[in-house]
């Protein structure tokens, strides 16, 4: 039996984890029967169900805003040095930072400076904003495994493997997941009647998120209704932010039905007819159910000044971004009213009839990312340290 492979590995968030543990079944998968692999670093319940070895839990990791960061940093720094000292005295072959780019970078840097073989898994969006990153990452990471296929070319130059491995969302929604069976299912399981034009809303997943877009998704939502009677069905992945959107129903005037759904978007997102999205991973999925939506993003004032001077993309929803080009409406900010947002929607909705094109290109795009992410993000992990694996051509 072969000495067993040490991975060091660690994510600091719910996204992190899911992707963690893809990697982690696929390594172990890939390996032959003589070799076994072990597991250490942080992670949530994912991870764990994986074989991970804790040693902090997940929560230690979680800060929010400013001020917390500020405030928790001797205590982040004395966890960064003690995870630092665990992966060099038990003599990983290599770390995996996923996502949690701050935290990661550091402890990527000091791990490579020893020696230690360090993979970054998701590239920090230096396509939108901020692309001196690309040093950044260059400095720290010997493998950088990329979800989208332009992603490799903003790291020409610096001195690490960039890879395109796909993205894992798209290996686990099927390119028929949207049909109208599952249409139906979705709608009978929030009781929203088969004949109802739907319309969701999704104004995002964070508390800060929903008080500051839901309001106006709201009143978007009672012009749609005034042309066009509408179902509408807001989806709340926490019981708290279900509450957080029930006051703010409470405190507003709706004529039309209205399903709050405890549940993540996919089932509010199959049930709809057109969707209201929050700029984010949400676009994504929308576009893997071939989903005609409209995206929109409002940021406090003080906040959007700065950020809008350092945006370098010309789009901000995943599907446009792809495609390079405007497939999908966005609105922002200022012009984010609505007024805009419902006649946006209305467009959409209206038009669904000649929208082959537009969901072709929403298919198209979702074969180009459905490449079993898990397996070829392992293949390059393995293929770092010259254990075989079946390879993915380095770009």
């Amino acid at each position: 039996m072969a000495e067993p492979l040490r991975i060091g590995i660690l994510a600091g968030e719910a996204s992190g984890d899911n992707l963690a543990s893809g990697l982690m079944a696929a390594l172990r998968r890939r390996l032959p029967v003589t070799q076994t692999v072990e597991f250490v670093g942080v992670g949530g319940d994912r991870m764990l169900s994986q074989g991970l070895e804790s040693l902090a839990p997940i929560g230690d990791l979680s800060v929010n805003g400013f001020r917390e960061p500020l405030l928790r940093l001797p205590a982040l720094l004395q966890l960064l040095r003690r995870l630092r000292n665990e992966m060099v005295e038990r003599q990983v072959h290599a770390f995996v930072g996923v996502d949690f780019n701050v935290f990661n970078f550091l402890l990527e840097g000091a791990l490579k400076r020893r020696g230690i073989p360090t993979v970054h898994y998701v590239s920090p969006s230096v396509y939108a904003w901020r692309r001196g990153r690309t040093r950044r990452v260059g400095k720290v990471a010997d493998l950088l495994l990329c979800l989208f296929p332009f992603e490799p070319d903003f790291y020409a130059g610096e001195p690490l493997r960039a890879e395109f491995v796909g993205h894992p969302l798209a290996d686990a929604i099927d390119l028929d997941a949207g049909s109208p069976v599952a249409r139906d299912a979705a709608r009978d399981a929030m009781a929203i009647p088969h004949d109802a034009v739907c319309l969701a809303l999704l104004p995002g997943s964070r508390g800060s998120e929903v008080k500051l877009m839901l309001a106006e998704f709201l009143r978007a939502a009672e012009l749609f209704h005034a042309a066009q009677p509408v179902h509408v069905v807001i989806p709340c992945p926490s019981a708290k932010l279900a509450d957080l959107v029930r006051n703010e129903l409470a405190s507003t005037s709706l004529s039309c039905d209205v399903t709050v759904d405890e549940n993540h978007a996919r089932r509010a997102l199959l049930a709809c007819d057109v969707a209201l999205v929050k700029s984010g991973t949400s676009t994504l999925e929308c576009m893997l159910l071939k989903r005609p939506m409209v995206v929109s993003y409002r940021l406090g004032g003080v906040t959007y000044q700065i950020v809008r001077r350092l945006i370098r993309s010309p789009y901000v929803a995943l599907p446009n971004i792809l495609a390079q080009q405007a497939l999908v409406p966005e609105l922002l900010q200022d012009a984010a009213t609505a007024e805009n947002l419902s006649d946006a929607l209305l467009g959409e909705w209206r038009s669904i009839t000649t929208q082959a094109d537009y969901l072709a290109s929403f298919a198209a795009l979702h074969a180009q990312l459905r490449c079993d992410a898990d397996g070829r993000a392992a293949d390059a992990v393995l293929g770092l340290l010259d254990i075989g694996g079946t390879g993915v051509e380095a770009v």
